[in-house]
Protein backbone atom coordinates (compact mmCIF):
# COMPACT_ATOMS: atom_id res chain seq x y z
CA UNK A 1 0.00 0.00 0.00
CA UNK A 2 1.72 3.47 -0.51
CA UNK A 3 1.89 5.76 2.21
CA UNK A 4 -1.02 7.51 2.99
CA UNK A 5 -1.01 11.64 3.06
CA UNK A 6 -0.73 12.34 6.60
CA UNK A 7 1.19 9.76 7.60
CA UNK A 8 3.77 11.64 9.40
CA UNK A 9 1.01 12.09 12.05
CA UNK A 10 0.79 8.72 12.85
CA UNK A 11 0.76 6.83 16.32
CA UNK A 12 -0.43 9.10 19.64
CA UNK A 13 -1.95 12.44 19.51
CA UNK A 14 -3.48 13.66 22.59
CA UNK A 15 -5.87 16.73 22.67
CA UNK A 16 -4.37 18.05 25.69
CA UNK A 17 -6.43 19.31 28.35
CA UNK A 18 -6.25 23.81 28.80
CA UNK A 19 -5.57 24.39 32.58
CA UNK A 20 -7.53 27.03 34.45
CA UNK A 21 -6.49 28.34 37.69
CA UNK A 22 -8.93 30.82 39.56
CA UNK A 23 -10.61 31.74 36.04
CA UNK A 24 -7.48 32.12 34.26
CA UNK A 25 -5.34 30.05 32.13
CA UNK A 26 -2.50 27.94 33.94
CA UNK A 27 0.20 28.49 31.57
CA UNK A 28 3.06 26.87 33.42
CA UNK A 29 0.98 23.76 34.15
CA UNK A 30 0.08 23.84 30.58
CA UNK A 31 3.80 23.29 30.09
CA UNK A 32 4.42 20.59 32.57
CA UNK A 33 1.34 18.92 31.14
CA UNK A 34 2.86 19.01 27.12
CA UNK A 35 6.55 18.06 29.36
CA UNK A 36 4.65 15.05 30.92
CA UNK A 37 3.50 13.62 26.80
CA UNK A 38 7.01 14.29 25.76
CA UNK A 39 8.64 12.01 27.72
CA UNK A 40 5.91 9.37 27.74
CA UNK A 41 6.82 9.30 23.75
CA UNK A 42 3.84 11.06 22.56
CA UNK A 43 4.07 11.89 18.45
CA UNK A 44 1.32 15.08 18.49
CA UNK A 45 -0.03 17.57 20.99
CA UNK A 46 -3.25 18.62 20.27
CA UNK A 47 -3.83 22.18 21.88
CA UNK A 48 -7.64 23.45 22.23
CA UNK A 49 -9.94 20.92 21.01
CA UNK A 50 -12.81 19.68 22.40
CA UNK A 51 -10.85 18.59 25.17
CA UNK A 52 -8.92 21.84 25.39
CA UNK A 53 -12.68 23.66 26.14
CA UNK A 54 -12.26 25.68 23.16
CA UNK A 55 -16.04 26.71 23.02
CA UNK A 56 -15.23 29.09 26.57
CA UNK A 57 -12.00 29.96 25.53
CA UNK A 58 -11.93 34.11 24.30
CA UNK A 59 -10.41 34.33 20.81
CA UNK A 60 -6.70 35.55 22.77
CA UNK A 61 -7.00 32.59 25.18
CA UNK A 62 -7.34 30.37 22.03
CA UNK A 63 -4.56 31.96 20.25
CA UNK A 64 -2.43 32.03 23.24
CA UNK A 65 -3.46 28.23 24.85
CA UNK A 66 -1.59 27.06 20.98
CA UNK A 67 1.14 29.65 20.74
CA UNK A 68 2.19 28.23 24.08
CA UNK A 69 2.05 24.73 23.10
CA UNK A 70 4.48 25.81 20.19
CA UNK A 71 6.31 27.35 22.31
CA UNK A 72 7.09 24.84 24.40
CA UNK A 73 7.23 21.57 22.11
CA UNK A 74 9.73 23.56 20.12
CA UNK A 75 9.95 21.17 17.44
CA UNK A 76 10.34 18.05 19.33
CA UNK A 77 6.66 16.90 18.60
CA UNK A 78 4.10 17.76 16.18
CA UNK A 79 1.67 20.34 16.87
CA UNK A 80 -1.63 19.87 15.29
CA UNK A 81 -4.02 23.18 16.52
CA UNK A 82 -7.32 22.80 16.86
CA UNK A 83 -8.76 26.30 14.48
CA UNK A 84 -12.05 24.76 13.54
CA UNK A 85 -15.39 27.02 13.75
CA UNK A 86 -18.75 27.13 12.57
CA UNK A 87 -17.88 30.18 10.56
CA UNK A 88 -14.97 29.83 7.71
CA UNK A 89 -13.71 33.21 8.66
CA UNK A 90 -13.09 32.80 11.88
CA UNK A 91 -11.67 29.15 11.10
CA UNK A 92 -9.70 30.82 8.55
CA UNK A 93 -8.53 33.42 11.01
CA UNK A 94 -7.31 31.18 13.68
CA UNK A 95 -5.65 28.42 11.68
CA UNK A 96 -3.55 31.92 9.54
CA UNK A 97 -2.37 32.22 13.04
CA UNK A 98 -1.44 28.87 14.54
CA UNK A 99 -0.21 28.47 10.66
CA UNK A 100 2.08 31.95 11.55
CA UNK A 101 3.24 30.67 14.67
CA UNK A 102 4.66 27.42 13.79
CA UNK A 103 1.80 24.74 13.83
CA UNK A 104 2.65 21.67 12.06
CA UNK A 105 -1.10 20.93 11.46
CA UNK A 106 -4.66 21.85 11.95
CA UNK A 107 -7.42 20.01 13.46
CA UNK A 108 -10.35 21.38 11.85
CA UNK A 109 -14.06 20.11 13.34
CA UNK A 110 -17.03 20.09 10.88
CA UNK A 111 -18.99 23.35 11.43
CA UNK A 112 -21.30 22.90 14.28
CA UNK A 113 -24.82 23.83 15.23
CA UNK A 114 -25.37 25.98 11.40
CA UNK A 115 -25.49 22.76 9.88
CA UNK A 116 -24.48 23.21 6.55
CA UNK A 117 -25.28 21.27 3.91
CA UNK A 118 -22.87 18.69 2.11
CA UNK A 119 -21.66 21.21 -0.60
CA UNK A 120 -21.33 23.84 2.46
CA UNK A 121 -19.18 21.21 4.41
CA UNK A 122 -16.72 20.70 1.26
CA UNK A 123 -16.40 24.37 0.52
CA UNK A 124 -15.76 25.68 4.05
CA UNK A 125 -12.88 22.59 4.46
CA UNK A 126 -11.98 23.57 0.90
CA UNK A 127 -11.67 27.38 1.79
CA UNK A 128 -9.55 26.37 4.76
CA UNK A 129 -7.33 24.03 2.60
CA UNK A 130 -6.60 26.14 0.08
CA UNK A 131 -5.40 29.61 2.32
CA UNK A 132 -2.80 27.97 4.71
CA UNK A 133 0.00 25.88 4.08
CA UNK A 134 -0.09 23.21 6.23
CA UNK A 135 -2.12 20.09 6.37
CA UNK A 136 -5.55 19.44 7.63
CA UNK A 137 -7.50 17.28 9.45
CA UNK A 138 -10.99 17.13 8.71
CA UNK A 139 -12.40 16.27 12.72
CA UNK A 140 -16.17 14.39 11.92
CA UNK A 141 -17.57 14.37 15.28
CA UNK A 142 -21.68 14.52 14.13
CA UNK A 143 -22.65 13.75 18.25
CA UNK A 144 -20.82 17.26 18.66
CA UNK A 145 -21.72 18.78 15.75
CA UNK A 146 -25.11 17.90 14.23
CA UNK A 147 -24.45 16.20 10.97
CA UNK A 148 -22.01 13.75 9.61
CA UNK A 149 -19.76 14.41 7.23
CA UNK A 150 -20.79 11.75 4.29
CA UNK A 151 -17.90 9.56 3.17
CA UNK A 152 -18.86 11.05 -0.54
CA UNK A 153 -17.94 14.48 0.66
CA UNK A 154 -14.09 13.32 2.37
CA UNK A 155 -13.99 11.70 -0.95
CA UNK A 156 -14.07 14.77 -2.43
CA UNK A 157 -11.80 16.94 -0.19
CA UNK A 158 -9.40 13.73 -0.43
CA UNK A 159 -8.75 15.16 -3.82
CA UNK A 160 -7.57 18.92 -2.32
CA UNK A 161 -3.55 18.45 -1.52
CA UNK A 162 -4.40 20.09 1.51
CA UNK A 163 -6.47 17.81 2.91
CA UNK A 164 -4.44 15.09 4.46
CA UNK A 165 -6.41 13.34 7.60
CA UNK A 166 -9.67 12.68 9.21
CA UNK A 167 -10.28 12.43 12.87
CA UNK A 168 -13.15 9.75 12.34
CA UNK A 169 -15.29 10.30 15.93
CA UNK A 170 -18.64 8.76 14.13
CA UNK A 171 -18.38 5.40 15.79
CA UNK A 172 -19.14 3.58 12.63
CA UNK A 173 -16.51 1.31 11.65
CA UNK A 174 -18.26 1.19 8.21
CA UNK A 175 -17.68 4.87 7.64
CA UNK A 176 -13.98 4.98 8.77
CA UNK A 177 -13.64 1.45 6.07
CA UNK A 178 -15.04 3.21 3.45
CA UNK A 179 -12.45 6.09 3.34
CA UNK A 180 -9.88 3.87 3.98
CA UNK A 181 -10.85 2.19 0.94
CA UNK A 182 -11.21 5.05 -1.33
CA UNK A 183 -8.72 7.70 -0.39
CA UNK A 184 -4.98 8.12 0.51
CA UNK A 185 -6.19 10.07 3.87
CA UNK A 186 -4.66 8.96 6.91
CA UNK A 187 -7.30 8.29 9.17
CA UNK A 188 -6.92 9.16 13.76
CA UNK A 189 -9.48 7.46 15.92
CA UNK A 190 -11.83 10.07 17.37
CA UNK A 191 -12.83 7.76 19.94
CA UNK A 192 -10.38 5.88 22.50
CA UNK A 193 -12.33 2.41 22.68
CA UNK A 194 -12.12 2.25 18.85
CA UNK A 195 -8.53 2.50 18.27
CA UNK A 196 -7.71 -0.90 17.86
CA UNK A 197 -10.87 -2.10 15.70
CA UNK A 198 -9.78 0.89 13.43
CA UNK A 199 -6.07 0.44 13.28
CA UNK A 200 -7.27 -3.17 12.34
CA UNK A 201 -8.38 -1.89 8.88
CA UNK A 202 -6.21 0.11 8.15
CA UNK A 203 -6.47 3.94 10.70
CA UNK A 204 -2.80 5.27 11.50
CA UNK A 205 -3.21 6.20 15.41
CA UNK A 206 -5.81 8.19 17.79
CA UNK A 207 -6.31 11.57 18.86
CA UNK A 208 -6.53 10.52 22.43
CA UNK A 209 -8.53 11.94 25.58
CA UNK A 210 -7.55 9.16 28.03
CA UNK A 211 -4.06 9.71 26.29
CA UNK A 212 -3.68 13.01 28.95
CA UNK A 213 -3.75 10.47 31.72
CA UNK A 214 -2.51 6.76 30.51
CA UNK A 215 -0.39 8.16 27.29
CA UNK A 216 1.62 5.14 27.83
CA UNK A 217 -1.25 2.68 27.84
CA UNK A 218 -2.02 4.14 24.76
CA UNK A 219 1.50 4.29 22.81
CA UNK A 220 1.79 0.60 24.08
CA UNK A 221 -1.77 -0.01 22.19
CA UNK A 222 -0.78 1.70 18.87
CA UNK A 223 2.79 0.60 18.66
CA UNK A 224 1.51 -3.05 18.83
CA UNK A 225 -1.26 -2.88 16.38
CA UNK A 226 0.97 -0.84 14.39
CA UNK A 227 3.41 -3.21 14.43
CA UNK A 228 1.10 -6.24 13.33
CA UNK A 229 1.00 -7.48 16.89
CA UNK A 230 -2.71 -8.22 17.63
CA UNK A 231 -2.52 -10.13 20.77
CA UNK A 232 -0.66 -8.08 22.58
CA UNK A 233 -2.99 -5.26 21.23
CA UNK A 234 -5.92 -6.58 21.87
CA UNK A 235 -4.93 -7.31 25.65
CA UNK A 236 -4.04 -3.97 25.86
CA UNK A 237 -7.43 -2.53 23.98
CA UNK A 238 -9.04 -4.49 26.70
CA UNK A 239 -7.58 -3.66 29.93
CA UNK A 240 -7.56 0.01 28.48
CA UNK A 241 -11.71 -0.65 27.72
CA UNK A 242 -13.35 -0.29 30.89
CA UNK A 243 -10.98 2.61 32.11
CA UNK A 244 -12.22 4.49 29.14
CA UNK A 245 -15.85 3.71 29.23
CA UNK A 246 -15.85 4.98 32.91
CA UNK A 247 -14.13 8.03 32.36
CA UNK A 248 -15.58 9.06 28.96
CA UNK A 249 -19.24 7.97 29.95
CA UNK A 250 -19.30 9.20 33.24
CA UNK A 251 -19.61 12.67 31.92
CA UNK A 252 -19.41 14.97 29.04
CA UNK A 253 -15.58 15.45 27.93
CA UNK A 254 -13.63 17.09 29.59
CA UNK A 255 -15.48 16.70 32.77
CA UNK A 256 -13.94 13.28 34.02
CA UNK A 257 -10.51 13.60 32.50
CA UNK A 258 -10.20 16.40 34.21
CA UNK A 259 -11.35 15.26 37.41
CA UNK A 260 -8.88 12.20 36.94
CA UNK A 261 -5.67 14.81 36.43
CA UNK A 262 -6.63 16.53 39.90
CA UNK A 263 -7.00 13.61 41.59
CA UNK A 264 -3.49 12.52 40.06
CA UNK A 265 -1.86 15.79 41.29
CA UNK A 266 -1.44 16.91 37.41
CA UNK A 267 -4.33 19.43 37.04
CA UNK A 268 -6.61 21.98 39.26
CA UNK A 269 -9.53 20.14 37.46
CA UNK A 270 -11.44 24.20 36.91
CA UNK A 271 -13.60 24.11 34.56
CA UNK A 272 -15.59 26.97 33.19
CA UNK A 273 -19.61 26.90 32.69
CA UNK A 274 -21.37 25.77 30.90
CA UNK A 275 -19.29 22.49 32.29
CA UNK A 276 -19.33 21.06 35.78
CA UNK A 277 -17.54 19.05 38.51
CA UNK A 278 -18.48 15.38 38.35
CA UNK A 279 -20.72 15.03 41.97
CA UNK A 280 -19.24 12.84 44.52
CA UNK A 281 -20.88 9.75 43.60
CA UNK A 282 -19.22 10.38 40.50
CA UNK A 283 -16.21 10.86 41.60
CA UNK A 284 -15.98 7.50 43.66
CA UNK A 285 -16.55 5.72 40.52
CA UNK A 286 -13.80 7.93 38.70
CA UNK A 287 -11.43 7.14 41.61
CA UNK A 288 -11.96 3.57 42.17
CA UNK A 289 -11.31 3.30 38.48
CA UNK A 290 -7.96 5.12 38.54
CA UNK A 291 -7.59 2.19 41.60
CA UNK A 292 -8.04 -0.60 39.64
CA UNK A 293 -5.98 0.56 36.86
CA UNK A 294 -2.77 0.95 39.00
CA UNK A 295 -2.77 4.38 39.09
CA UNK A 296 -4.85 5.95 41.41
CA UNK A 297 -2.09 6.72 44.04
CA UNK A 298 0.20 8.40 41.21
CA UNK A 299 0.74 12.02 42.51
CA UNK A 300 3.07 14.41 40.23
Amino acid sequence: MNQRKGSQFAGLAVAIVTPFRDGELDVARLREQIEFQIDAGTNCIVPAGTTGESPTLSHDEHERVIAETISCVAGRVKVMAGTGSNSTAEALRLTRRAAAEGADATLQVAPYYNKPTQEGMYQHFKAVAEDVDIPVCVYNIPGRTGKNIEVETIQRLAELPGITMVKEATGSLDQCSAILGSTDLTVLSGDDSLTLPMMSVGAEGVISVAGNVVPNVMLELVRAAASGDYATAAEVHHRLYSFCSIMLGLSTNPIPVKAAMEMLGRDTGELRLPMVALDQDERKILQESLDQFGIGSTVG
